[in-house]
C-alpha cells in the first residue's frame, strides 16, 4: 500500500526529537525502521538538505532547513516527489508556529507534542492525495529534485551512523542536552516579588468586596471588578515570568505592565493618586527584575 506512515520533527544540531505523529505500528519492519530513523537523525548535520534512506518496503526521507528537519517513514512505493512535497509543507507549518529561540531552548524529547495534530492533519492529506491534486507544489519539487537530486542511502547502512568502537562493538550513543536555568534571584528580585503578592492579595479582596456590593445592589460596577481582577492576574503572571523561563518574555512583560497601569488609571476615584503611583511603581519594579534576570546554561557534568 503507498502511503506515509510516520512522520517526525527533529532538531538539526543534535537530532533531538521536536514532534512526532502518535500513530504506532506494531509491524517489526516498521520498529526497525524507526530505530534506523532515530540513529539517521542524529548524523543530519552531516548530510545535505534532502536525503533518501530506500529499503525493500518502508524508505526515510528527511528534509532539513535552518534548525530543524523532518523525516517520514513512507511504503517503497511511495512517490518520492511526494513525499518531499508533504515534508515541505510540514516544515512551512512548523515553521510558521514555533520560533527559533523556543526550537534552540527546548531540553526534553517531544516538546512539541502538540504539534502532532498538524502532522496527522497534513499526513491524512497526502495520504488521500493525488500528485496531480498538488500539481504546482509537484512541478515545483520535481524541478528542484532534478537540479539537487537528494542524496541516496541505503537503509541498511543506517545501523551503523552511531558509530563503532572499541574492536567492532557498537558505541552506546548517550545524547547530552543542555539544561537551562534562570540567573539567581536577587535581593532586589524577592522584593519585587513580595511587593507583587501584597499588591495582587490587594487587588483581590478590593475586587471580591466590590464584586459583592455590585451584584447585590450597583450592577454598573462591573467594570470597577474586571479593573481590579486583571492587575491581581497580572501581578500572578509576573512573579511567574520572573521565577520561570518563558517565550516571547519581552511581550508579555509589557503587556503585563501595561495592563496594571491602565487598570489603575481606571479605577482613579476608588483609588487616590497615592495608591495609584505605589501599584504602577510596583509593576514597574517587578518588570524591570523580569528584563534584567537572564537564563544561564549549566553546562552537563558528563559524569566527570
Amino acid at each position: 500500500m503507498s502511503m506515509i506512515f510516520f512522520a517526525c520533527v527533529v532538531r538539526v544540531r543534535d537530532g533531538l526529537p521536536l514532534s512526532a505523529s502518535t500513530d504506532f505500528h506494531f509491524n517489526r519492519d516498521f520498529l526497525e525502521c524507526r530505530k534506523r530513523l532515530k540513529a539517521l537523525s542524529s548524523v543530519l548535520a552531516q548530510y545535505p538538505s534532502r536525503g533518501t534512506a530506500k529499503g525493500r518496503d518502508l524508505s526515510i526521507h528527511f528534509l532539513s532547513s535552518g534548525d530543524i528537519a523532518c523525516m517520514a517513514i513512507c511504503s517503497s512505493n511511495y512517490s518520492t516527489i511526494m513525499a518531499f512535497c508533504f515534508l515541505e509543507e510540514l516544515q512551512w507549518e512548523f515553521a510558521a508556529s514555533y520560533d527559533t529561540t523556543s526550537i534552540n531552548l527546548a531540553s526534553r524529547p517531544y516538546a512539541f507534542l502538540e504539534f502532532d495534530n498538524v502532522i496527522q492533519k497534513v499526513k491524512r492529506h497526502f495520504n488521500r492525495t493525488s500528485g496531480s491534486q498538488t500539481k504546482a507544489n509537484w512541478e515545483k519539487i520535481q524541478e528542484e529534485l532534478k537540479f539537487r537530486p537528494p542524496v541516496q542511502l541505503k537503509l541498511e547502512d543506517t545501523e551503523l551512523m552511531n558509530g563503532m568502537a572499541n574492536g567492532g562493538h557498537a558505541e552506546v550513543h548517550v545524547e547530552v542536552v543542555p539544561t537551562y536555568r534562570m540567573q539567581r534571584v536577587t535581593p532586589l528580585g524577592i522584593l519585587s516579588l513580595v511587593l507583587n503578592i501584597m499588591c495582587g492579595a490587594l487587588n483581590l479582596i478590593r475586587g471580591v468586596h466590590l464584586a459583592e456590593y455590585s451584584f447585590q445592589e450597583d450592577h454598573e460596577g462591573l467594570g470597577n471588578v474586571i479593573a481590579f481582577f486583571l492587575p491581581f492576574l497580572a501581578c500572578v503572571f509576573q512573579c511567574y515570568l520572573y521565577l520561570f523561563y518563558s517565550s516571547a518574555r519581552r511581550t508579555k512583560t509589557f503587556v503585563l505592565f501595561f495592563s496594571v497601569c491602565l487598570c489603575n488609571i481606571y479605577l482613579y476615584g476608588l483609588r487616590n493618586v497615592w495608591q495609584i503611583a505605589f501599584h504602577i511603581g510596583v509593576a514597574s519594579l517587578s518588570s524591570h527584575q523580569i528584563l534584567t534576570r537572564q537564563l544561564m546554561e549549566k553546562q552537563p557534568d558528563c559524569g566527570v
